[in-house]
């Protein structure tokens, strides 16, 4: 299960600092892309959580108030743009350690 948060530069350090603090959710993949990295046009940071529903629940609350949750089609454009960036960093190291 993922979820996708949009952060702006304002909260984005009270977010982290939050997400990281917790036993749960920090045990979670979390990645972190400012949106310019995306090539989407909003100013802050998406935050992508994926882990168990338990987890995604705690990571919600904790985000209450500091982030809104992205869904529908910008949460897949988010969750593509990412997938595509980590497919292509494997594909660099494999290349380097072959």
């Amino acid at each position: 299960m993922k979820a996708v948060f949009f952060l702006t530069k304002e909260k984005f350090g009270e977010a982290k600092t939050k997400v990281y603090a917790d036993d749960l959710v920090a045990r979670q993949s979390i990645t972190v892309r400012e949106n310019s990295a995306l090539g989407l046009k909003k100013e802050g940071y998406y935050m992508q959580i994926e882990g168990d529903e338990e987890s995604i629940k705690k990571a919600k609350e904790l985000m209450s108030g500091m982030a809104k949750e992205i869904t529908g089609k910008e949460a897949k454009d988010v969750i593509a743009a990412i997938d595509e960036q980590e497919s292509s960093a494997a594909a660099g190291f494999g290349a380097i350690f072959g």
